[in-house]
C-alpha cells in the first residue's frame, strides 16, 4: 500500500449517460456500470481470478510509459480464460516519457486487435475517459440471469468490520436478495438474517433489494469469518436455489511457512488474526501444528 499498489479489490457502482452522436457509436441512454478494480500485482493473482468470475468484460489498463509487465500478461490470460471481452486501454499518456504508439502495437499483437482500437487515456487529466466508458457500454454484453428464478449470488470478496462483523461482497446472478430475507450459504448450509444490503457508489448505500447483474454488499451481523467463504453461493432459505454456482478453483498454496507466537498464551490471538487475514486473502491456508522446540503454532500456505 505504501508503494501505491492496490492490495484489495474495490467494487463500485457508477451510472453513466451515453450522449447521442458519440464517436464510439454506442447506443445513447443511461446505464449502470458495476466495476471491480483489482490488484495488478503478481502477489494478488487469486484476488483477480475470483473477481473475474463476477464480470462480463475486463479493461486491460497498461502504463503508456512502461508497457505490458509480466503480471499484467498473467492477468490478461486469466481474463481470456474466463471468456471475458477485453477492452485495451493505455493510461498516463500525459507523461513526457509516454510512448503510446509503441505500446499500442505491443498490446494489439498480444490480443489480436488493431492498434487503433487501443484507447488512450489520462486518468490524471480526464482525457479519453468518456470514450472508455462509451466503449464499455458498446462492447460489454448485458448481464445474463433469470430475475424470476430462485436467488443465487456469488461471493467474490469479504472484509471484516469491527462493529458490523463480516461484510460480504456479492454479484447477483439470478433472482433478487431483499432486506430482512433469511439467506443460506450453500457450501456450509448456514442460515442468517440479512440485516443490511446495498450497493457501493463509492460509499456503501443501503438498498431494499439487489437484483440480477448487480454487485452489492451483505451484512448479517456474523462475527465468525469462516461463515463467508469466497466462491460460495448465497441463496434464500425459503424457495432457494438447489444448484450452486460453479467456476471457482480452490487455490493451491505454493510456499509454506511455520508461524509461532513468542508467548504460548498468544496462540488464540494469532489464530484470530489469521482468520481475519484469510478473509482478506482467501488464497491463504493454515492448520495448527506443534513443534517440540517452538510449541503450538500454525503451518501457513501462501
Amino acid at each position: 500500500r505504501e508503494r501505491g499498489i492496490t492490495i484489495k479489490s474495490q467494487a463500485v457502482r457508477m451510472p453513466w449517460t451515453v450522449e447521442p452522436g458519440n464517436e464510439q457509436d454506442a447506443e445513447p441512454g443511461t446505464y449502470v456500470l458495476n466495476m471491480i478494480d483489482t490488484p495488478g500485482h503478481v502477489d494478488f493473482t487469486y484476488e483477480v481470478s475470483r473477481s473475474l468470475e463476477a464480470c462480463e468484460a475486463a479493461i486491460l489498463l497498461v502504463d503508456a510509459a512502461q508497457g505490458i509487465e509480466a503480471q499484467t500478461l498473467a492477468n490478461l490470460y486469466l481474463a481470456l480464460g474466463a471468456d471475458l471481452h477485453v477492452v485495451p486501454v493505455l493510461n498516463k499518456i500525459d507523461l513526457p516519457s509516454a510512448n503510446p504508439e509503441k505500446y499500442a502495437e505491443e498490446i494489439a499483437h498480444i490480443i489480436g486487435c488493431d492498434p487503433g482500437d487501443v484507447l488512450r487515456v489520462s486518468a490524471k487529466t480526464g482525457e479519453g475517459v468518456p470514450a472508455v466508458l462509451n466503449e464499455i457500454v458498446k462492447q460489454t454484453p448485458a448481464p445474463v440471469g433469470d430475475a424470476a428464478a430462485p436467488a443465487r449470488a456469488l461471493i467474490f470478496d469479504s472484509v471484516y468490520d469491527t462493529y458490523r462483523g463480516v461484510v460480504t461482497y456479492v454479484r447477483v446472478v439470478d433472482g433478487k436478495l431483499t432486506h430482512r430475507d433469511r439467506i443460506k450459504m450453500m457450501s456450509t448450509g448456514a442460515t442468517h438474517e440479512l440485516l443490511e444490503l446495498g450497493v457501493i457508489s463509492p460509499e456503501q448505500v443501503k438498498a431494499g433489494e439487489i437484483g440480477v447483474g448487480e454487485v452489492g454488499y451483505l451484512i448479517t451481523g456474523v462475527k465468525d469469518v469462516r461463515q463467508s467463504r469466497v466462491g460460495d453461493t448465497v441463496t434464500t432459505q425459503h424457495h432457494g436455489a438447489v444448484e450452486a454456482l460453479g467456476g471457482y478453483k480452490h487455490p493451491n498454496p505454493m510456499v509454506y511457512a511455520g508461524l509461532y507466537p513468542i508467548d504460548g498464551d498468544e496462540f488464540g490471538d494469532l489464530r484470530e488474526a489469521l482468520e481475519k487475514l484469510q478473509l482478506n486473502d482467501a488464497a491463504l491456508t493454515y492448520e495448527p501444528e506443534t513443534s517440540g522446540a517452538l510449541g503450538f503454532g500454525f503451518r501457513c500456505g501462501f
